[in-house]
């Protein structure tokens, strides 16, 4: 019994031991979880009080935008209150200025006014005086007085001229310089003179024979279908193909030397190798007005242009080649254009287009200029190349700085020395008529033409002329020769001045 009692008083201790604990496990627990809550709800209200802060800052930012906005609104209005009234203070400055400058022309009108009145009355007393001691009538005086007027006028517009004038040669020749140097030092042309004569040579004198044929019908028939001259001398192996035309006479030494290969010549079989030989000459000038475009950079032309543009390799103009002439201009107005701002392409095209009228004078006749001119408009070309055709022998003023490109490339290759050849008596005509026309000034003693024509050195009168004077008699003989003379290029028109005084000893 006694350990029954012992055993159940250990279990009700155990029980109750275990019920403490569990108690205080509980309580412990429920004290942890009360101080769990407790931190959350802490941090939820720390939280909550952490997004009002933020919300106030961000108000109060927005309120100091606002205010920033408005701020500089006020501003900009300040400033444009402060500029309209500046813009009024100067339009009534500007105003003020006006009517002080209207009223000082007045005065100055009326002081002209009154200084002329005078210069009349004043005039008249002159008129009056002169009437009175040499017998002049009023109407001699007034004329009398009007020339010294004149006179005096005249040395100081010449003197105002030179001036100004020695600016603006000092300011042009720079600049022309320049664009010439660049042209010229990046272009170098060839120069090649054509002829009036082809030799062809024969691989005996026998054939001079065939060629003359029976009676001479070979050489008649040869002349009159090619239109050339053959001469045949005694020259041994040879025989001379004669034309001004290049063309025809291209085609003519290309027959009779396929003629003498063959060794068969007779009327039927010249005709024969004429057409032959004619065809292949219209299909090689196709193809050599192509390769230049091709060379230039030039892809879009008309046909008939191209074909005249290689037939211009056959055609010269007092010596120098048409072609290569062209092809000179060409390329130096581009590089002229260029530095002076204006379309390369454009420029080199009017330059290759400025004679392409040459290729058809010796079949039509008339100007170069109106068939260059008509041919370009029939075929739609650029305004700038109808000009540069016109303007560069003076029929137009050049409108573009292309125009003027092409006419000073084009004077630039013609004037160059050795670039042409002239006949004696054209050349000896035009130096006697340059220098007719100066020594037909009055005021000029002596007159000489020098470099080959292209400059003219004039002595004048020092008696009657002054040093601001002999500028415009300079531009009056140059004027006058412009509108009497034909020439290439460029006359330089020199007036020297000279007054000596001689004294001798005894």
């Amino acid at each position: 019994m006694l350990e029954i009692a012992v055993g159940a008083g250990g279990v009700i201790f155990g029980g109750v031991i275990s019920y403490v604990w569990l108690k205080n496990i509980c309580k412990n627990k429920f004290i942890h979880y009360e101080l769990e809550a407790k931190a959350k709800a802490k941090a939820i209200e720390n939280e909550i009080e952490l997004a009002l802060k933020n919300a106030d800052v961000k108000i109060k930012e927005k309120e100091l935008e606002q205010e920033k906005l408005f701020q500089e609104r006020v501003a900009r209005i300040d400033e444009r209150e402060r500029s309209v009234i500046l813009q009024k203070k100067e339009f009534e400055r500007k105003a003020e200025r006006l009517k002080m400058l209207e009223q000082g022309a007045l005065e100055r009108e009326a002081v002209l006014e009154k200084l002329e009145s005078q210069k009349q009355l004043e005039i008249e007393k002159i008129i009056e005086k002169m009437q009175d001691i040499a017998s002049f009538t009023k109407e001699e005086a007034k004329a009398y007085i009007l020339e010294k007027v004149e006179a005096q006028s005249r040395a100081e517009v010449a003197a105002i001229v030179r001036k100004y004038e020695q600016e603006a040669k000092i300011q042009g020749e720079k600049k022309a310089n320049y664009i010439l140097a660049q042209a010229t030092t990046r272009y170098a042309g060839e120069f090649a003179g054509e002829r009036l004569i082809d030799v062809v040579n024969l691989p005996s004198d026998e054939h001079k024979g065939r060629i003359i044929g029976k009676e001479g019908r070979n050489i008649k028939a040869l002349e009159m279908l090619l239109g050339v001259d053959i001469v045949i001398d005694e020259t041994p192996g040879v025989i001379v193909v004669s034309s001004f035309n290049l063309y025809r006479r291209a085609i003519a030494t290309r027959v009779i030397e396929l003629l003498v290969e063959d060794g068969r010549i007779h009327p039927g079989r010249i005709e024969k190798t004429h057409k032959k030989v004619e065809a292949e000459f219209e299909q090689k000038t196709y193809e050599e007005g192509q390769n230049i475009l091709i060379d230039l950079g030039i892809f879009s032309m008309d046909e008939e242009l191209v074909m005249l543009l290689g037939r211009m390799k056959y055609r010269a103009s007092y010596g120098q080649n048409a072609l290569l002439h062209t092809l000179e201009v060409a390329k130096l107005a581009r590089v002229m254009a260029a530095e002076m701002g204006g379309d390369e392409v454009l420029a080199m095209r009017a330059g290759l287009l400025h004679d392409i009228g040459k290729a058809l004078t010796q079949e039509m006749g008339g100007s170069h200029v109106e068939i260059g001119v008509d041919l370009c408009k029939r075929h739609g070309e650029h305004p700038t190349v109808i000009n540069a055709i016109l303007a560069h022998h003076g029929h137009e003023a050049p409108n573009s700085v292309e125009s003027a490109a092409v006419c000073a490339a084009d004077t630039l290759s013609a004037a160059r020395p050795g670039a042409r050849r002239e006949v004696l008596e054209s050349f000896t005509k035009r130096v006697k008529e340059i220098e007719q026309i100066a020594l037909s000034n009055p005021a000029v003693r002596k007159a000489y033409a020098i470099n080959a024509g292209r400059e003219i050195r004039v002595i004048v009168n020092a008696q009657k002329l002054s040093d601001n004077e002999t500028i415009l008699v300079s531009k009056e003989i140059a004027k006058e020769i412009e509108r009497n003379v034909q020439y290439p290029g460029a006359i330089k028109v020199s007036v020297i001045r000279e007054l000596r005084a001689t004294s001798y000893a005894k």
